[in-house]
């Protein structure tokens, strides 16, 4: 006889569990825990997980106050269970109290969990849910004293001392919620109102982003991101406003011109050039991980742009000792602590160690290098990073303009739409942050010289 498959809630404890013994990504953990899940499922999944790593903190000192016996010494099955659990409680309006607590008990049972513990947790979640009304609120705890911001102590103290303290817990605030699913219009296969008009027509709520032209915001959509109007016309990418800002930095582009994205990742930004450049331009896509590589592919041809990109599975350092024809410019998304992106990778804030910034600047500055020796004299060089720290955003531009004294600092206001100026700095990096309504983000332009 075959086991019934996994809930949706079981899935979740495993995938928690998991990801507390490994600290892997948990997009990673996630994408392979569900492939036999229906979509529906998935959704449920992603949301308690997701969820659950967003809101730990105050989780836990709602659990805290209902637990005589101390979450550290609690098995991570149980405490991941009663996370979920409160949960959905707290944050699931549309999910019943008795399917939160009883289906959650339900997991407990179903790994063979003793009876003590499984009516240990089901007393625990009973008691929260008679008692919900009372419980103070996420806004509630992040205002009290001290705050319950749900991000190591270490990150905040770096953003007090980066933004101020007002800007730093805003940043914390904003990565404790769902962000919203940002597109980027194909511009070479539709307009803004058009798949704005297109997906209305369809009953999706939508509105036009704040900062980026290309921008549509979907309010709703309960569906898989294939599932969204347009998405197999390749009239759209997900993408943040942030990343699309970063992308025209490049600009603008020379006739016949030579392209290299050095870091092209699933190609957002590579796609974007794409749709920039000018009549008989070509870029070069180079990535060396297998599985992204694969993805980047697949985007391109989704979109469009097989005949202008070539994709080169390599890594730059790889790709450089090819000896390439130089470039007009070069985009350097460079990998990095993924600290302005938590609200949408919500494990990275426990991931993370304040020493791994030095392994990072290190990593960026040889990026940095090998690139500065791909480009033709006065080119541009677009270096950029998902990261709010300094080590490896200002500080990695002034250890290259160090080593590289041929390069200077070009201001990105100018490129900038005029609704996003205000996001770029007194130094002119563009430096937006979660505080903004976006994801964090570093940008400069960096010239080199045509003299020499």
């Amino acid at each position: 006889m075959t086991s019934p498959p996994p809930t949706p809630r079981a899935t979740a404890v495993d995938i928690l569990c998991l990801w507390a013994t490994t600290h892997n990504s948990i997009d990673l953990l996630f994408h392979s825990a569900i492939e036999g899940l229906a979509d529906i499922d998935r959704g449920l999944v992603k949301t308690l997980v997701y969820g659950v790593l967003r809101q730990k903190e105050h989780l836990d000192h709602i659990i805290r106050t209902f637990s005589k016996h101390p979450l550290r010494k609690m098995k991570p099955r149980t405490l991941m269970t009663l996370r979920i659990g409160v949960y959905q409680l707290l944050f699931l309006n549309r999910i019943p109290e008795s399917a939160a607590v009883n289906a959650t008990v339900n997991t407990l049972k179903a790994a063979g969990q003793p009876a003590w513990l499984i009516g240990f947790a089901n007393g625990i979640l009973r008691a929260i849910a008679r008692g919900r009304a009372t419980l103070p609120s996420p806004e509630q705890t992040a205002a009290a004293s001290p705050p319950i911001l749900n991000h190591p102590a270490w990150l905040i103290e770096r953003w007090q001392a980066a933004f101020g303290a007002e800007t730093a817990r805003a940043i914390c605030i904003s990565n404790n919620v769902e962000p919203p699913l940002t597109l980027r219009v194909n511009s070479r296969r539709s307009s803004r109102a058009a798949l704005k008009a297109l997906m209305e027509k369809t009953g999706i709520v939508v509105r036009n982003g704040r900062f980026s032209p290309l921008s549509l915001i979907v309010e709703t959509f309960p569906g898989s991101i294939a599932g969204l109007p347009g998405y197999e016309q390749g009239n759209f990418q997900v993408q943040d406003e942030a990343a699309q800002l970063a992308t025209p930095l490049v600009g603008p582009l020379p006739a016949r011109c030579r392209v290299l994205d050095g870091c092209a990742g699933l190609g957002g930004k590579t796609s974007h050039l794409a749709e920039m450049l000018p009549p008989d331009g070509g870029i070069v896509a180079v990535e060396p991980d297998a599985r992204r590589s694969r993805l980047l592919g697949e985007n391109l041809r989704r979109l469009g742009h097989n005949d202008a990109v070539q994709a080169v599975r390599s890594d730059l350092r790889a790709f450089a000792a090819t000896r390439p024809q130089p470039f007009d410019a070069v985009l350097i998304d460079a990998p990095c602590s993924g600290t302005g992106v938590i609200r949408r990778q919500p494990d990275i804030r426990w991931n993370r160690q304040p020493e791994e910034l030095a392994t990072y600047q290190q990593t960026q500055t040889h990026l940095l290098e090998i690139a500065a020796g791909l480009l033709k004299p006065g080119g541009i060089l677009v270096y950029a990073t998902c990261s709010l720290e300094p080590e490896e955003n200002s500080e990695v531009v002034r250890l290259f303009l160090e080593r590289c004294p041929l390069f200077s600092v070009e201001g990105t206001a100018p490129l900038l739409p005029e609704s996003a100026r205000r996001l770029a700095d007194a130094s002119g990096f563009f430096r937006p942050n979660p505080a903004d309504g976006l994801d964090g983000f570093f940008a400069a332009r960096l010239v080199r010289c045509r003299n020499l």
